[in-house]
């Protein structure tokens, strides 16, 4: 695994420009391009500020277009170099600032490019403030021998993160304030600062049409096009060994001493290291780095009865908070890198937004009201608490919320939104409603639900005997009375031997839907294994996680359909309705990696083969999101990564299970040792 790539990435644009890299600030806001400087993706841009935390996120500064001027060189004609790489409408791409770049690396989660222009070596970096909306963007000379003048055009914007631009007749308002420029789009608009202590600033004013947006046209999007304005002017002499930075910021008065400003962030990130305790102490470098691409899914989400209230971002780059998310990369952000008081603010979080014995699916970018559209989330929230409390013992966070727990029981039993209830013939949670998605499986276009599962689910319902059986522990914990928990899961148990495919030697995925019962082969069953309480027999565990093994695994995760289905697709791309239409139909799934290995090591208890299926994964941070982990693959060869560039509980499953295959009473002394 390699973080640190020369010119055969670098120079090489079909390459360079589908590396890409992230930033966050911890309360939403994020900063993100490719290695090769071009914008492929609405998403992509400098400072993409959250204005409503955790999200409302917003593009301010798209890019910066920088030229060298190396006094080093005579001739006038070889004096002046574009570092930055456009691709316009047209498919041209000019210039071609790529080909100056001798080398991109991470310095934690700080992307680092090297610009080579003759003898000269030009760095650059770019970070964000914890806590802030401020992009600092840092140039330093690091080789030269003659003074090289840096000179940068600063393109903004000011749109949601999910639309683009076209030239329109804003009349923004730019004006000078001490070390730059204050700028304002429009009436109402966020106003924010572009300031620098040691380079000149000067408003400027002008469209600078046509980017072409060549990711969201492979994405089948109808805006592929996108309009910027030239704002601001930026020009710096540096000597060899100097430096200048230029903020980015909403507020108006960001910290300008570049250094202490790095120097925060790299004492945070040493910080979340820190934290992580004896089991950084022996993982790779590729753990390391997943320990530092968890916490950027970690934001804050003030509530009037917590101001420091968390959540966790689902994906970069156009996911907001989902709660089937955060329940499941709850322990593997939070609790696996040493932060349960991270863990235990989110709990309390979701907990204030319990409606109906249901946590929220999603909370809308815009802020309107929670949506619950979902049968899982909730069942996690069981698991998620259950996990915290075995890693703290915090009896005083399961007494306030057990509570919770015992009404969402409730009214589970006795039925709650879009039909989900337990049937009280077989003790298992029926759940579905036409034109509503409700599980993770949960691709829908327009009025069409790709898989609506309707019926019984295989993972729900292991949810749900995992959520009882946790549920009667917790009563003995707390002194309550455990048998009515007991009974139900006792019945749960019982009727999830219907799952149960005698046959084909693993489990059905729908029970009861409205065309009988659904024996896709499909990854949801490992949920049963892999949760602490299993409703299945060894024998069963062994057969089904073999089938899967055999039928579904892949090098970066699980497909979501076997491709002997003829349902089955093994490329994710096109427009929404090809792209939705693959998405569960055999497109291939980080986070699955997680059920899988902990379903393997309850089954084979060997932890170093169980390990072994993680390694391919931990090469994926070198691609696609450098230092972070995709959302989904191609179903078929060579898996070529889709989707999100770091998603959350990828990055979170793998942790977890990297840390559950090196402790614990199966693991033996030489297992801990490899």
């Amino acid at each position: 695994m390699k973080l640190d790539f020369g010119r055969e990435v670098c120079g090489r644009l079909p390459i360079a420009e589908t590396r890409e890299w992230l930033v966050t600030n911890g309360i939403g806001g994020f900063a993100s391009g490719t290695i090769a400087g071009m914008l492929t993706r609405r998403y992509h841009g400098l400072l993409m500020a959250a204005l409503q935390l955790p999200l409302g996120r917003t593009l301010l500064l798209a890019k910066l277009d920088e030229t060298a001027v190396y006094d080093g060189i005579t001739s006038p004609s070889s004096q002046y170099h574009p570092l930055f790489t456009n691709r316009w409408a047209n498919g041209d791409v000019e210039p071609c600032g790529h080909y100056y770049l001798n080398r991109f690396h991470l310095e934690g989660t700080t992307p680092v490019w090297t610009y080579a222009i003759a003898n000269a070596l030009l760095e650059k970096r770019i970070w964000m403030q914890p806590g802030a909306n401020t992009t600092y963007i840092q140039y330093r000379l690091a080789r030269a021998t003659a003074p090289l003048t840096l000179e940068a055009r600063a393109l903004v914007n000011y749109r949601d993160y999910h639309s683009t631009t076209v030239a329109n007749d804003w009349q923004p308002d730019i004006t000078s304030v001490e070390n730059g420029l204050r700028l304002q789009m429009f009436a109402n608009a966020t106003p924010f600062f572009l300031l620098s202590k040691n380079a000149e600033i000067y408003p400027e004013f002008d469209w600078y049409e046509d980017f072409l947006l060549n990711v969201e046209e492979y994405r089948g999007q109808n805006d592929v096009e996108e309009d910027h304005i030239y704002a601001a002017f930026v020009r710096a002499i540096l000597q060899p060994g100097q430096s200048f930075t230029l903020a980015a910021s909403t507020e108006a008065n960001p910290n300008l001493d570049s250094t202490a400003a790095y120097a925060e962030r790299r004492a945070y990130e040493q910080s979340l290291l820190d934290q992580a305790g004896t089991f950084v102490m022996a993982a790779p470098e590729p753990i390391k780095h997943l320990i530092l691409a968890a916490d950027q899914f970690v934001v804050k989400r003030p509530t009037q009865r917590d101001p420091d209230g968390r959540s966790i971002i689902a994906g970069y780059h156009w996911f907001s908070d989902w709660g089937r998310d955060t329940m499941i990369a709850l322990p593997g952000l939070t609790l696996t890198t040493g932060r349960p008081a991270i863990a235990a603010s989110i709990l309390r979080t979701f907990a204030q937004f319990v409606d109906m014995g249901m946590i929220p699916n999603r909370f809308p970018d815009a802020g309107e009201t929670p949506e619950y559209n979902t049968v899982d989330a909730t069942l996690w929230y069981f698991e998620a608490l259950r996990a915290t409390h075995a890693a703290t013992g915090d009896d005083d966070l399961l007494r306030e919320l057990f509570p919770v727990l015992d009404n969402i029981i409730k009214w589970h039993r006795r039925g709650t939104r879009y039909n989900i209830h337990m049937d009280e013939a077989d003790g298992l949670i029926y759940a579905g409603e036409a034109g509503i998605q409700l599980t993770w499986m949960d691709a829908k276009i327009g009025d069409w639900v790709v898989t609506d599962r309707i019926g019984k689910p295989v993972e729900i319902n292991a949810l749900w005997y995992n959520a009882l059986r946790i549920m009667a522990d917790f009563a003995r914990r707390l002194g309550e009375k455990p048998g009515e928990y007991d009974k139900l899961a006792e019945k749960a148990k019982v009727g999830y031997g219907r799952f149960w495919n005698h046959d084909m030697g693993y489990c059905y995925d729908i029970l009861d839907g409205p065309d009988g019962t659904d024996g896709s082969l499909r990854p949801n069953q490992l949920l049963a294994i892999s949760l602490p309480h299993s409703p299945l027999t060894p024998e069963q565990q062994r057969s089904a996680l073999d089938a899967c093994g055999r039928c579904l695994l892949t090098a970066h995760g699980l497909r979501s359909l076997s491709p002997d289905d003829s349902a089955y697709t093994g490329h994710y791309g096109g427009d929404q309705l090809a792209r939705d239409s693959a998405y569960h139909q055999g497109t291939v799934w980080g986070w699955l990696i997680g059920p899988f290995v902990s379903a393997h090591l309850r089954v084979y208890q060997d932890p170093v083969q169980a390990r072994s299926y993680l390694y391919p994964l931990l090469n994926h941070l070198a691609d696609h999101g450098v230092g972070s982990l995709s959302e989904i693959f191609d179903g078929d060869p060579p898996f070529t990564p889709r989707g999100c560039i770091a998603q959350a509980w990828s990055v979170a499953e793998l942790l977890r299970v990297w840390q559950e295959t090196a402790v614990g009473d199966v693991i033996s002394p030489k297992a801990i040792a490899s």
